[in-house]
């Protein structure tokens, strides 16, 4: 068996957009929050509790230009990584933290409507000329020889 797995699947929320900046090699690097809410019926009170995460995530090259162009606040995704600590040392000297999920996956989950919001969507219009069923299709050719 294998020494160990690094692995983390998220299926949440965004917190807000995506703050994106592009390196001087050219690389764009993303950075996000997203939420993850469990929902659960305290024993005690059986009141319903909701506890909520919230998850630091990092996107590089193509898919933080992804996030950049289509994620936007409240956005659900779906999002594959690993775990990575970062350390540095805050104004005052301190060694400071920060785990954070670096993404090999994402995945833009619910509709448009949702992610883009409902006031930007034009409702489709149906063609109202729709040919009747037998027009639709060609009676077969008797010449036909074709095996099926």
């Amino acid at each position: 068996m294998a020494g160990s797995v690094n692995k983390v699947i998220l299926i949440g929320n965004l917190g807000k957009d995506p703050e994106v900046r592009h390196l001087e090699n050219g690389a764009a690097v993303a950075n996000f929050s997203i939420a993850t809410s469990e929902n659960y019926k305290d024993r005690k009170t059986g009141e319903k509790v909701s506890q909520t995460e919230w998850h630091n995530i990092v996107a590089w090259r193509g898919l933080a230009e992804i996030a950049e162009k289509y994620l936007k606040k409240g956005a659900k995704v779906y999002i594959e990584g690993k775990l990575k600590t970062r350390t540095w040392q805050d104004k005052e000297g301190n060694n400071r933290y920060s785990t954070e999920v670096i993404t090999d996956n994402l995945t833009m989950l619910g509709s448009t409507a949702e992610s883009m919001g409902s006031s930007n969507l034009v409702k489709p219009v149906e063609n109202e000329s729709k040919p009747s069923p037998e027009k639709e299709f060609s009676s077969p050719d008797e010449n036909d020889d074709l095996p099926f």
